[in-house]
């Protein structure tokens, strides 16, 4: 017999996604979209789960305003950080536009850093100086600098890009031998 018969029924030429060292979900999500700057998303994800968790395991409050608009930012913050980290690490990127991706998250990033710099200030503010309270507000403060961060790296590369200048017009030569009040 020969050695092609032999092995032609038990090997493939491409193994699939479940086969060899990445198998199930991990050869679907991949780290190599988040290069440079983009990385900081997975320090806004861990950071805003972090002041989330802290915040959570405050019992008490006198002024709770504070409390409530932090959780629901801390929360929010978490979910779009996993949100955006799961559409840039798996084959999801490659079926969407990347350019709306990219103003998506340009403005998610923003809009993010913005509010929970604010939800902090305002825990900050209304807080019963408790340990988790300060370790809550440590954390949303270090997170929202991290989004205002990557926003600022995002603008700086988005100002970099080069604009498509518009087609300028072509005058007729026949209007500018006419006479104006003709």
């Amino acid at each position: 017999m020969e050695n092609g018969q032999v092995y032609r029924a038990t090997t493939e030429a491409h193994p699939g996604p479940g086969i060899g060292p990445r198998s199930g979900l991990a050869a679907y999500f991949t780290l190599s979209r988040l290069t440079g700057f983009r990385r900081l998303k997975l320090l806004e994800l861990v950071l805003s789960l972090l002041a989330f968790i802290c915040e959570e395991v405050v019992s008490q409050c006198t002024l709770c305003g504070g409390l409530y608009f932090f959780e629901f930012v801390s929360c929010s913050a978490f979910l779009l950080s996993l949100l955006i980290l799961v559409v840039y690490c798996t084959p999801l990127y490659d079926r969407v536009d990347p350019a709306k991706v990219k103003s998506s998250d340009f403005f998610i990033t923003l809009g993010t850093g913005l509010v929970f710099f604010v939800a902090s200030l305002t825990f900050a503010l209304t807080h019963d100086n408790t340990i988790a309270e300060i370790a809550a507000i440590v954390f949303g403060m270090l997170a929202s600098l991290t989004y205002v961060a990557e926003f600022s790296f995002m603008l700086r590369e988005k100002l970099k890009e080069p604009r498509p200048r518009k087609g300028e017009a072509t005058m007729r030569r026949e209007h500018l031998t006419e006479p104006l009040n003709a």
